[in-house]
């Protein structure tokens, strides 16, 4: 038995956000933490999600996008909401999940060309790593 809080990101495809904070809280606190991540609907990693993690020499790339339908049943002890989208539709887990919700900008929905696309990418991952820092801090202390 372990006793790692159980953690999981949702957003709504599960292809930037929640992917990106699960990369994030496994490299910061994997020995502390069972880390997941799900969307609303499943789709496809974003390779710019990809990219902008390899810069902090976190790969992300062998994940898959996940439907929170898989995760329905399983106890969490966190279940946090990284788009508006996923905190308004999610539903209820077994157990005394604590919920909380990071309302974080859609960096695919910015546009632009490659540079600015990454940039938003980068803005994303950026505000996910410092939301996390303080997760942690504040359940590890």
């Amino acid at each position: 038995m372990t006793n790692k809080k159980r953690v999981l990101f949702l957003c709504t495809g599960n292809s930037a956000r929640s992917q990106m904070a699960e990369g994030l809280l496994r490299s910061q606190a994997a020995n502390r933490f069972e880390v997941f991540s799900a969307g609303t609907i499943a789709s496809f990693i974003r390779p710019q999600a990809i990219e902008v993690m390899k810069e902090l020499a976190i790969d992300i790339s062998a994940h898959r996008s996940k439907s929170l339908h898989e995760f329905i049943d399983e106890p969490f002890d966190y279940v946090i909401t990284v788009c508006d989208h996923a905190a308004q539709s999610c539903p209820v887990f077994p157990g005394d999940a604590k919920r909380i919700h990071w309302s974080i900008k859609d960096p695919v929905a910015i546009g632009g060309d490659d540079e600015a696309e990454l940039e938003a990418f980068r803005t994303a991952r950026d505000d996910l790593r410092g939301r996390i820092e303080a997760f942690v801090a504040d359940k590890l202390a």
